[in-house]
């Protein structure tokens, strides 16, 4: 068995040394360690991986940590075994280049996890959910229909154990009823033009203003309209030599790059959200 395990806590000595004296002591071996320290707000970040031969009694195990060595330095913790598979869901509207991106890299076991569904404001994209052999759910979205479309997108959600949403160019705004259920694990992707391109067509406004970088951000969301702990970024160059077909082509290459980047990191229990920022490990 494997366990990762991710803590943060105040900043004070003796942190590392207790908890991996707490997974040695009940057989465990510590096959990856990896921490940070931010000095300003005084607090200890902690990625922690450690290997079993024998099988755990985990629910002994975690009531064991918390009392014996969480406790003790304030922190909070949670753990994560390699049997669990997350279980993802894919929102999207009608652009397609982050969905086949992200199936793809599911169907050649890029990416550990079990996609229950597809869900779409349109149906433009059903047949991509044949394709794949993923239920694809076309759930309307209007100025007068969103509350309700939102309840049944949760029961959807909640009918399939869903574990976290991955917004794979979906063009709504997701409403607090959703991120409440699931804070810090609602990926999103969008270019990296906002504020200053906002709006339907930013690749053509940063055509006609002659930017040099294009780029993309992958970030949690909040309820603050795209301004979520940052995941993963990347930015490409240029020139007064592309066309606007140019940099759309380019800019959705990064979206699909980025957002695959930040789903692997969030699966791979690397990413640690605190003070609306992420502490990403290596």
């Amino acid at each position: 068995m494997k366990l990762t395990i991710l803590i943060h806590c105040p900043d004070q000595s003796g942190i590392i040394h207790s908890t991996t004296g707490f997974i040695t002591n009940i057989g465990g071996n510590v096959i990856y360690l990896d921490q940070h320290v931010d000095k300003q707000a005084e607090v200890f970040f902690m990625r922690l991986e450690c290997e079993f031969l024998a099988t755990l009694d985990l629910p002994t195990v975690k009531n064991d940590f918390e009392h014996k060595v969480a406790k003790v330095y304030q922190m909070e913790w949670s753990v994560f075994t390699d049997a669990e598979k997350p279980r993802m869901a894919l929102f999207v509207s009608k652009y397609n280049h982050c969905l086949y991106d992200l199936l793809s890299r599911y169907q050649s076991g890029e990416l550990l996890v079990d996609i229950p569904f597809i869900l779409s404001n349109h149906k433009d994209l059903e047949y991509i959910g044949k394709q794949f052999n993923i239920p694809y759910y076309h759930v309307p979205v209007t100025k007068e229909s969103k509350e309700a479309a939102e309840d049944e997108q949760l029961s959807f959600l909640e009918e399939h154990n869903v574990d976290f949403i991955v917004l794979a160019r979906y063009m709504q705004i997701v409403s607090p009823k959703i991120i409440d259920k699931f804070p810090n694990r609602i990926i999103n992707i969008h270019h990296s033009f906002l504020p200053a391109f906002a709006g339907a067509k930013p690749y053509h406004a940063a055509f006609e203003r002659g930017v040099k970088i294009i780029g993309a951000t992958s970030h949690y969301v909040t309820e603050e309209l795209d301004a979520g702990p940052i995941i993963e970024q990347d930015v490409a160059t240029v020139s007064h030599t592309h066309s606007v077909k140019d940099f759309i082509a380019k800019g959705r290459d990064l979206e699909k790059i980025v957002l695959a980047r930040a789903v692997k990191l969030h699966l791979s229990r690397k990413t640690m959200v605190y003070n609306n920022k992420t502490v990403i490990f290596s």
